[in-house]
């Protein structure tokens, strides 16, 4: 089943590549409107779209006008304007839902799959999950399946309970944070760029990450983990990302 999304932010195209793929789509982007209108134009086939309002060449409406004109294929529109006016002219272009940014791929996921079961098309079954995945894709974790404790800095994390203690007292950690220390625990040694790390974040979360929002976790999650004269728990790759020794 094929999903035509039309983007213009790099890092949201990919996050949802990764969520869609594991959910059984196939994905097929573009970043303007110019290049999404050729690809309407050349009758190209898509089971359902999710469209950006807002784009560089101009917006979502007249790709949705341009979609409606030949085809009933559900479309949905993704767009950091959530008021009512826009709702509206989303709908009456002929869209047949609309989502805020941020918002949540799970929540996005049920959304797309009511569509199709609305459209009578045939939802595709989940995609197996894929435990202890490295953010990279490749290469083995550094935390095996059967690891329990892990030292990190002065800290331990205790990875069946989902604590992390320092000298007796536990370090509470928000969902994110705790997120974001297992991927750097189970890369340890390995550089990961800001954009894996984002990719990585927006997947196990099913919460929509910003590159902003990615620099406050790491100083958060830095500011629980080291006191003054530890040793960095997390190292700064300036210009690139972050790693973990």
């Amino acid at each position: 089943m094929r999903v035509f999304l039309v983007e213009d932010d790099p890092i949201i195209i990919e996050g949802l590549k990764i969520a869609l793929t594991q959910e059984g789509f196939e994905v097929e982007a573009s970043m303007s409107m110019t290049e999404a209108l050729e690809k309407v134009n050349s009758e190209a086939h898509f089971d359902v779209c999710l469209i950006d309002v807002m784009l560089p060449d101009g917006d979502g409406y007249t790709i949705c006008r341009a979609i409606r004109e030949k085809s009933k294929v559900p479309i949905l529109f993704l767009t950091a304007c959530d008021d009512e006016v826009h709702t509206v002219l989303a709908l009456e272009q002929g869209a047949d839902d609309y989502i805020a940014k941020p918002f949540r791929i799970r929540e996005l996921m049920a959304r797309i799959k009511a569509v199709l079961r609305r459209s009578g098309a045939e939802v595709p079954e989940k995609a197996a999950e894929t435990a202890g995945r490295a953010v990279t894709g490749t290469g083995t974790a550094s935390v095996g399946p059967d690891a329990e404790k892990v030292q990190v800095g002065h800290n331990e994390l205790n990875l069946m309970s989902g604590r992390v203690m320092r000298n007796g007292e536990e370090i509470f950690l928000t969902s994110a944070e705790y997120r974001l220390l297992l991927t750097f625990v189970r890369n340890r040694g390995r550089l990961l760029t800001r954009r894996q790390l984002l990719n990585d974040m927006w997947d196990e979360s099913g919460e929509f990450v910003n590159d902003n929002t990615l620099t406050v976790y790491v100083r958060r999650l830095r500011k629980k983990l080291e006191e003054e004269g530890d040793e960095p728990v997390i190292n700064t790759v300036r210009g690139i990302g972050y790693r973990m020794d």
